[in-house]
């Protein structure tokens, strides 16, 4: 692979750079590794930007009395939005607990800042279609350009892709999109503006709910899910809505997923009809946007040196391998029209171990974010957008860790990473 020209060369590769790649981005560059990232659209935040899902959870367990979960540069990420005024807390006590809505224009920014305050080095555009091998070594990628194909050579390589492709194209172990339980459905969000968000708000979801299933018996709308919300967004009159539903689409095949955006797009016309002529305050609305990408919930997940289960999600388990905390519920859109919450033990939390990040049958790669090791309902908490920062976070130390040494993923020194994770202010 060798006579394909070399675009760049690092220590540690970030594949995607949603809110776990931007993390680990940050947190390898920071430990002074020669860092890149490489992102498929113009801009990082992933699902959160591309996907226009506004609002982080997993920052907290939920409950009466949440309890902080994940800290360090994802705390960093949301001060650095608060001293901008673009986002606000949402707190509560069902459902996914507290969340931080914010300005996606402002994430992107944000994420942006801090990757090349860090010294990292950003490439967008790139879709990664392939990787290569040296001397039977995982070495890098190969990355299509207008300038032709290039290569991208890495020591490490941490896959926040968030379907795994790295480790998939790499020959690592992984699930395949509905493997061990139904794929969780896409959904493509939508924004509305010249919202009555008062008036709406005091209307109330369950009324909202009730609605959905009287317009769904007249026959005039078909709307796929009874259920659903919106909320305020940080600017007066514009809400963002999560109500659409695309069931069995496997994220992996192009041609499947081509046909989502369009089913997505025919949705988001029918929920926003639906809004203006059945909830109060939305008479005036209108639609004014959707997200640029569909927004995913599961594609394929790793196979890991250990794969995290149900029982050690409701039972709350701790690790000693520990690199991250999450007490968000099992969160499955799977079934029908409704969501099924499984909640942790006495709403309190489990722990992520490191082992979920390594793929079985590679040595020189991590991954994090919604790709790792987990059973379909574990995959179902552990997805958050906090949580996929918090092990982001992780993996990106851990590489930067491991190339510094010249050790493997499996010989990184897990106190030494532990004890570095929380001085940056991870409570484990």
């Amino acid at each position: 692979m060798k006579e394909l020209p070399l675009l760049l060369e690092c220590d540690v590769l970030v594949v995607g750079g949603g809110p776990a790649g931007a993390v680990a981005g940050v947190a390898a560059a920071r430990y002074g590794a020669r860092t890149v990232i490489l992102e498929r659209h113009g801009f990082l935040g992933g699902n959160l930007t591309a996907g226009g899902i506004d609002t982080s959870y997993g920052l907290y367990s939920v409950g009466e009395h949440p309890v902080k979960t994940i800290g360090g540069l994802p705390d960093e990420v949301f001060d650095r939005l608060r001293a901008m005024q673009a986002c606000y807390e949402r707190p509560n006590t069902y459902g996914a607990g507290t969340g931080i809505t914010f300005s996606i224009e402002h994430m992107k920014l944000v994420l942006e800042q801090m990757v090349l305050e860090a010294g990292a080095r950003i490439v967008y555009h790139a879709l990664v279609p392939d990787v290569y091998f040296e001397a039977g070594r995982l070495a890098g990628v190969i990355l299509p350009t207008k300038q032709g194909l290039k290569r991208v050579a890495a020591r490490f390589i941490v896959d926040t892709t968030g379907d795994a492709d790295v480790v998939a194209y790499a020959g690592g172990a992984y699930y395949k999109p509905g493997e061990d339980g139904p794929i969780q459905p896409c959904t493509t969000v939508f924004f509305m503006a010249n919202v009555d968000i008062a008036r709406a708000q005091a209307f109330g979801k369950k009324a909202m709910w009730a609605e959905m299933e009287k317009a769904i018996a007249s026959g005039k709308y078909n709307l796929p899910r009874v259920e659903g919300s919106f909320h305020a967004t940080p600017y007066p009159g514009l809400i963002e809505a999560n109500m659409t539903r695309i069931h069995g689409v496997d994220v992996t095949d192009i041609l499947a997923l081509s046909d989502a955006e369009v089913e997505g797009r025919r949705q988001v016309q029918e929920y926003a009809r639906f809004l203006i002529e059945c909830v109060p305050g939305f008479e005036k609305a209108y639609l004014v946007k959707t997200g640029p990408h569909i927004g995913t919930r599961e594609g394929r997940r790793i196979i890991g040196d250990y794969v995290l289960n149900r029982e050690d999600v409701i039972e709350g388990r701790r690790f000693p391998d520990a690199i991250a905390q999450c007490g968000q519920p099992i969160e499955d859109h799977s079934a029908g029209r409704e969501t099924r919450w499984v909640y942790v033990k006495d709403y309190g939390f489990y722990d992520i171990p490191y082992r979920c990040l390594i793929p079985r049958g590679l040595d020189n790669v991590l991954a994090a974010g919604r790709c790792l090791s987990a059973t379909h309902d574990a995959h179902a908490s552990a997805r958050s957008s906090a949580t996929a920062m918090g092990m982001g976070q992780a993996a990106g130390l851990a590489a930067a860790m491991a190339v510094a040494v010249s050790k493997s993923s499996r010989e990184v020194d897990i106190k030494e990473l532990q004890q570095r994770l929380r001085a940056w202010g991870a409570p484990l």
